[in-house]
Order: structure tokens, then C-alpha cells, then sequence
């Protein structure tokens, strides 16, 4: 990077301050900015492939070393052109490009061109929809999109949505950043119902939970999640004050769904130990690891049958109900207390954009806080029933989506991410060096690379054994993934599937959510694996 003594001296005044607060310092400083910022509204893909890396793995030191400055300099150091080009020539080669076809390996999306001009013109105008005072028609145009949203989830008649949609008193949703910020919001107000100030108590919110649960001779308060929960559910219950331990995970059957028997056991358990009450029941609608979805239709039962709240965990299966083909995958959605989505994964918007629903209008009354320069009692600011407190306009990107994609244009992309998944998976089980693990449901699979000579058989002559050739597969498939990593072409990413009763198995895990990823981007990315095994791996192992 340029050395801040080869930079021309600048000046912290009055006036300089007052030339790049209002606009661009000087023509050199509009026409590198007209130049990136071109490409970058109207040709965002394009500009992306030219300028970002795709994985390529440079060395965390190598590159903490160009940044070790910890003090902030007082007079300027940059003009704007050379910042521009510094993050445009330096930084984004070493970023991710989160829009390559070839990249299939987290719920990062591509994002379309449009978002970045979306974006622009929501930080241009900083709105706060904290407060009505900061934001105004934003806070109101907000409210009308969560109601699209809650009517895709729980989908009430016209009346009900004429009359919440605006009514001050009435929250159907919260815009929070992201789906951990969100399923906290949504157990914080399953927390506060169950223990609510009473006329002998205050209640969880005021009095902490530990003097709630004694006023109720309670000891313990427990949340049930499949054991492939996502780790926001634990945190969630470390900042309520349960402790992580609350959250009893419970396991999945062979198609990696929560397990009902065992989950009705755990249910009539606590129903009745006097001492213990559940929270909620969190069924997931898209499993981070393997895209599953929970059987949500009968969980709801049996949160009805012990009057437990209910939540899903939709974060990246939600969007999929705008699928005329897929929807039915979510059936039962609609009975949920309250439904999580992040719209920064399958809504395809940019970070960050977390979202939560309550199926009743009243229910984050829960939550509610008040203060006297903001939020005041009697008020219609949203920031009144929200974790969240000042943030961006983030509703504009996605109504404004919404408008210009409508439902089929969405149905589009989920449809291309479920079917294209769907194929990926029949030409991993035509290759007799993969191994498919966990089939696609909704658009994630797992699968790894199992050498011939590491492939189960009945052959009492097989020198290797199951213990032993797990810990292989596992060594083989973590280097692969590495070094296609490194090799920058390409990437799928991995995880370690802990399951209850079977061994920890390290599988490749691809996310297939890029409209501009097909077959034959497929098919290149698992010759590369191979290739890489038989020649780069495959010479340092002993197998036989």
C-alpha cells in the first residue's frame, strides 16, 4: 500500500471539511467515482469478476501486516479518488466475491445489479424508522411491508390486515440486522409472556428471570430445538439469562428432521416436573447444515396440546413460500407463534436484513420500553416494540425488491436453487468417487469424496476399519476442501455433521442459490475435487 509520507500534505479546515462534506473534492475525485460507481450500478457482476477474488486463500498474516496502524491521524491522509482506488485496487482482490457462479458454499447470495442503486438511496437519505420524528412515510411504507410478509407467512384475511397493517397499537414484524438478532426478539417476547408481571409479580423483564421463576416456584426454563438448531438459539438463551444449557437439543430421525417421539417425550417430561416450564419449541424451516425442514404441521400440535409458544426458524427457508412448486415444503408455517426470516439470504438483499412475525398483532407488547426524548408512551414510533433501536431503512430495499421482482420473479430463483440442487445431487451419486450424504430438500446438500479404496464393503479382507476409515475420509475431504479453497477457481464449503448415535462425519456442503450457476459449472467444480485428490493427495496416503 502507498505509505502515508509519499502523499501530499493535507489540511483539516473549515473549508476543506466543508468541500467533502457536501461534494467531491475536486474533478480528479468526481471522475474516479463516476468511474467505479458506473460499473458498479450498471455492470455490478462484471465489475465483481474484474476486480474481486473468488476464495483464493492469502495468508492472515500476510495480510494483518498491511494493517497494524491503531492511530488515527489528525490532519487527512487521503483525497477521496485515492481511497476509491485503494479499496477498489487493493482491498476488493483479497474480498470474497459472494457473486461468482462458482461460489456454492454459504447463504451469501449474489445480489441483482439493482440493489446497489437501492442501497445508495437508502444511506443518501439516512433514515431512522427508530422514531417517526427521523423517518416519517418510511416508518409507514415499513409497516406495509412487514404486512406483505406476514400475510405470506400466516396469510389472514383482508380484514385482519386493513385493520393492523397501520394501527398504532398493533406490531405484526420488526426489522432487526440479522436472524440471530431476530430469533432472539422472538424468544425475548416467548420469555416475557410466560413470565409476565401479574398483580402479586413484575415479571421477568423488570425483576430478572431468577426472582420470576422463584415467585413461581419454578427452577428452570428449557427451549426444545432439533440438535441442528442454529447456535443463535443457544446465544439467545445465554443473553435472556436462561444459560445456553436451557436449550435441550433433541435429535433428528434419517432425514435429518427434528424427531417427534422424542420430542413429545421431552414435552409430557416437563409437563410434569412442577419445577420446569418450556419456553418454546423452535422447529426449523431450512437447517443451516443441511437445508431440512422440520415437520412443522405436527410440531404445532403438540406445542397446541401444552400450550408451549412456537417459533420457526424460516432465516433461509422463509422466502420459499413465494414458490407456487415449493411452497407446500413450508406447510404448517402458519400455525408458528412467531416466524424468523433474513431477507440478506433467499430475498437476495444485501447485509444486513433480519426480520421477525407474530402471528398476534399484541404479542410484542411483551417487549415493549419507552423513553422520554424517543418512543414515548402513546406514540406511533416503531422503535417502541423492537430489540433493535436506530438502524437503516432497510424496508425500502426490500418492498422496493418485491415490486420489481414481484412473487414470480422470486419464485424464479428459488425454483432454479431447489432444481438445480436436485441435479447436483444425481450427478454426485453418478460419480463413483462421491458420496451424497444428505439430499437436497430445499436447495443445500451434503456429500464427500470416498476414495475406491475407502469405500464400504463386505470384504472380510479389507484391511481398513470403519473407525480408521472415517478419520481418513474425514483428513481427505477437509484437504480438499482447503485446497480448492486456495486454488481461488472455486468453492464449497464444509462442515462436521454431529448427529446423535452416529460418528462425526466432515462433508463438503454446497449452497446453491446463484442464478448463473448450472450444470456445467457443477460438473467443473467436482472434476477439479477429483483432480485434485488423484493429484495432489492421493500420492502422500497409504490406503492399502
Amino acid at each position: 500500500m502507498t505509505t502515508q509520507k509519499s502523499r501530499p500534505q493535507l489540511v483539516a479546515d473549515y473549508q476543506a471539511l466543508e468541500r467533502i462534506f457536501h461534494k467531491p473534492e475536486n474533478e480528479q475525485s468526481r471522475n474516479v467515482l463516476t468511474k467505479y460507481m458506473e460499473q458498479i450500478l450498471f455492470g455490478l457482476h462484471d465489475f465483481l469478476g474484474r476486480h474481486v477474488g473468488i476464495t483464493e486463500e492469502i495468508p492472515l498474516k500476510e495480510l494483518a501486516e498491511q494493517f497494524t496502524a491503531s492511530t488515527i491521524a489528525r490532519t487527512p491522509i487521503k483525497k477521496l479518488a485515492d481511497v476509491i482506488a485503494e479499496i477498489i485496487e487493493e482491498i476488493a482482490p483479497q474480498a470474497v466475491n459472494i457473486s461468482s457462479p462458482y461460489f456454492i458454499g454459504h447463504m451469501t447470495s449474489a445480489i441483482p445489479f439493482f440493489m446497489v442503486h437501492l442501497s445508495t438511496i437508502v444511506a443518501a437519505l439516512n433514515q431512522n424508522p427508530v422514531k417517526l420524528e427521523t423517518s416519517k412515510v418510511v416508518s409507514v411504507y415499513e409497516r406495509q411491508v412487514l404486512a406483505k410478509v406476514h400475510r405470506l407467512l400466516f396469510n389472514f384475511d383482508d380484514t385482519f390486515y386493513d385493520t393492523h397493517i397501520q394501527k398504532p397499537e398493533s406490531t405484526l414484524g420488526s426489522f432487526v440486522e440479522d436472524g440471530t438478532l431476530a430469533n432472539l426478539s422472538a424468544l425475548w417476547v416467548a420469555r416475557n409472556r410466560l413470565l409476565p408481571a401479574t398483580s402479586g409479580y413484575a415479571g421477568a423483564e423488570r425483576d430478572g428471570v431468577a426472582k420470576a421463576l422463584n415467585d413461581r416456584g419454578l427452577r428452570k426454563l428449557t427451549i426444545l430445538v432439533s440438535e441442528l438448531g442454529h447456535y443463535s438459539i443457544r446465544k439467545s438463551a445465554g443473553v435472556l439469562g436462561l444459560g445456553y444449557d436451557a436449550v435441550t437439543p433433541i435429535p433428528v430421525d434419517s432425514a435429518n428432521r427434528v424427531d417427534l417421539t422424542v420430542l413429545e417425550r421431552m414435552l409430557k417430561d416437563h409437563h410434569r416436573d412442577p419445577e420446569t416450564s418450556v419456553m418454546a419449541v423452535i422447529g426449523i424451516a431450512g437447517t443451516t447444515e443441511t437445508g431440512t425442514v422440520d415437520p412443522l404441521p405436527k410440531i404445532a400440535g403438540l406445542c397446541r396440546e401444552f400450550g408451549v409458544h412456537f417459533h420457526v426458524d424460516a432465516a433461509w427457508g422463509g422466502p420459499v413460500l413465494l414458490s407456487e412448486n415449493y411452497c407446500g415444503l413450508l406447510k404448517g408455517i402458519e400455525l408458528a407463534d412467531s416466524v424468523t426470516i433474513d431477507g440478506h439470504k433467499q430475498f437476495y438483499l444485501p447485509m444486513t436484513n433480519g426480520m421477525v412475525f407474530f402471528k398476534d398483532p399484541q404479542a410484542m407488547d411483551a417487549v415493549a420500553y419507552h423513553a422520554a426524548y424517543i418512543n414515548r408512551p402513546g406514540s406511533v414510533d416503531l422503535g417502541i416494540r423492537s430489540l433493535a433501536g436506530s438502524r437503516s431503512a432497510t424496508s425500502l430495499v426490500l418492498g422496493s425488491a418485491l415490486d420489481i421482482m414481484g412473487s414470480g420473479g422470486y419464485a424464479l430463483l428459488i425454483d432454479h436453487g431447489i432444481e438445480i440442487a436436485q441435479a447436483f445431487a444425481e450427478e454426485i451419486k453418478r460419480r463413483p468417487m462421491f458420496e451424497l450424504i444428505t439430499a437436497p430438500e430445499l436447495n443445500i446438500l451434503t456429500y464427500r469424496l470416498v476414495p475406491e479404496a475407502l469405500r464400504e464393503s463386505k470384504d472380510s479382507k479389507q484391511t481398513v476399519n470403519d473407525q480408521e476409515r472415517l478419520r481418513l475420509l474425514n483428513k481427505i475431504n477437509i484437504k480438499v476442501q482447503r485446497m480448492q479453497r486456495e486454488a481461488g477457481n472455486s468453492f464449497v464449503s464444509r462442515t462436521t455433521l454431529r448427529r446423535s448415535g452416529q460418528p462425526d462425519t466432515v462433508v463438503l456442503r454446497a449452497v446453491l442459490m446463484n442464478l448463473r450457476t448450472n450444470q456445467e459449472i457443477l460438473n467443473a467444480i467436482l472434476d477439479e475435487q477429483e483432480a485434485i485428490y488423484l493429484n495432489r493427495i492421493a500420492p502422500t496416503l497409504k490406503l492399502i
